[in-house]
């Protein structure tokens, strides 16, 4: 994609205003520049750049900066003066478009275009224009480098490691190099050297052992809203008691959705919807999930989209949707679904749009994204949702039957570092009847509690007498439970 011919095309459209959203202005000035000098003496246009610090400064030529034209009703009043055409790049304009004077000047600019083109070009990582602006307005959208541009740089970076150190050269897995390209994808050029740099520079090798560092930096230089979060550690099935059926399914899928040379006549699984009791393991299943695929997760909260002010949360929902796609392949694990779509009262308007959304985007989107999304109440979810085609399967989760009862145990006193051949686990599976995972394992919490303050190591009749006490949720809310059992018997995949 040639991105100085794009760019070109739209400065040519005769568009007063040219809005480009990005963070890479660096790269975005020197591009101007270069299309600047690179026209014809006929066409030929100064180029002039405005910040807020340094005011007006050429840049085709080099002239000092017009401090005098610092302030943003005087550097418009003075480009509106201009009787010659120009083009004008205004640097983090955004905060000053609210102030009704600047948009009266901008648009007198604007309506005087045909007589002398004054272009105005706003660039920010994010703008967002008044009403009376938008007819004037053609925004550019900076591609992002394309594969082969990203090994240019990857290639460049490894040329330069060997020419700082002389004698030595990058080391680099064929595999873990090819990753690295991979995944740099959806970066600025800026962000892609960098990264790339890092990993390169840190011990003049590239090996797998690089991919989670790049990962990690590229979520935190991708997700500055800070709605959706990366989980670090993933889990692994062994740390989890039960779900055979869930970890088979995904073994199963698993060649597809990484686009596996052996199953490209399969389609590529779209995502899974747990839905169960609480605390039975659905969240550690979505980190499971991650574990299975070798793949980073993310954890999007529905609850924390909504936003007071008007289209913030669609916005939220849309960025965080496009962040997910830009990490691909990765898991996407959205945790307790049914808070985002189940909306209520003022609430109803906004919860409809989100729903559109984000089913517009499980419909349309073409990125390595598997979706795992968990619930407690499906009584709350949409239909729209739940019906067959938008995931690839509804699975529950269950109460553990005393088999997996005994797993949990012996899983939780492993990594508390107790012996489980020392205890009955059978007499704890028979006692914990009812109980879910998490209950199990803040009973062994408790037990530890009470041994510790015995000063005794840990015995089976701490843990029974823990039990004892303990009320779980299947006792407690049984009403509820049954419920949601007798809901999903013939209407979901059991996970065990």
């Amino acid at each position: 994609m040639d991105r100085q011919r794009d760019l070109e095309l739209i400065l040519q459209s005769r568009m007063p205003i040219v809005v480009i959203e990005t963070r890479d202005e660096k790269r975005m000035l020197h591009l101007l520049r270069t299309i600047t000098l690179s026209r014809a003496s006929k066409e030929y246009l100064p180029l002039f750049r405005w910040t807020i610090t340094d005011g007006l400064q050429r840049l085709d030529i080099e002239l000092e900066p017009q401090l005098h034209n610092s302030e943003p009703p005087e550097v418009l009043r003075h480009i509106r003066a201009v009787a010659k055409p120009g083009i004008y790049v205004l640097l983090d304009f955004h905060p000053y478009l609210q102030d009704p004077v600047n948009v009266r000047l901008m648009k007198d600019i604007c309506m005087r275009f045909g007589e002398i083109s004054r272009q105005l070009i706003l660039i920010s990582h994010n703008v967002e224009l008044p009403h009376e602006l938008e007819s004037f307005t053609a925004r550019f959208d900076m591609a992002l480098p394309t594969e082969d541009e990203r090994e240019r740089i990857v290639k460049r970076l490894m040329n330069e490691y060997a020419s700082d150190n002389p004698g030595s050269h990058v080391q680099y897995d064929p595999k873990a190099y090819q990753m690295l390209v991979q995944n740099l994808a959806g970066l600025t050029d800026h962000d892609t050297e960098k990264l790339a740099r890092n990993a390169i520079f840190h011990d003049g090798a590239i090996t797998r052992s690089d991919l989670p560092n790049v990962m990690q930096a590229k979520y935190e230089l991708l997700n500055r809203g800070g709605i959706l979060h990366y989980e670090y550690d993933t889990a692994k099935f062994s740390d989890v008691g039960g779900l055979g059926n869930l970890k088979q399914w995904l073994v199963l899928r698993k060649p597809a959705f990484l686009r596996d040379g052996s199953a490209t006549h399969l389609d590529t699984p779209k995502g899974i919807l747990l839905i169960g009791v609480q605390g039975c393991g659905k969240s550690l299943a979505a980190k499971a999930t991650a574990g299975v695929f070798g793949l980073p997760l993310l954890r999007l909260d529905f609850g924390t989209l909504y936003n007071k002010y008007h289209g913030e949360t669609e916005k939220n929902l849309r960025d965080s949707l496009k962040t997910a796609d830009v990490m691909a392949p990765c898991v996407l694990w959205i945790d307790e679904i049914e808070k985002g779509l189940a909306g209520s009262g003022g609430e109803t308007g906004t919860t409809q749009r989100v729903l559109g959304s984000f089913l517009t985007w499980m419909a349309e989107r073409k990125s390595q994204v598997f979706v795992v999304a968990t619930a407690n109440d499906i009584s709350a979810l949409p239909p729209e949702l739940v019906r067959k085609g938008r995931f690839d399967e509804l699975f529950f989760v269950d109460l553990p039957s005393s088999e997996i009862r005994e797993q949990i145990f012996d899983i939780h006193l492993r990594t508390r570092g107790q012996d489980p051949a020392a205890l009955s686990l059978p007499d704890f599976a028979a006692a914990a009847a009812g109980f879910s995972g998490a209950e199990i394992e803040q009973a062994i919490v408790s037990a530890l509690y009470a041994a510790h303050a015995q000063k005794s190591s840990l015995m089976s009749s701490h843990l029974l007498a823990e039990l004892a006490r303990t009320k779980p949720l299947s006792v407690v809310m049984s009403e509820k439970v049954e419920l949601l059992r007798q809901w999903a018997s013939g209407r979901t995949v059991s996970c065990d």
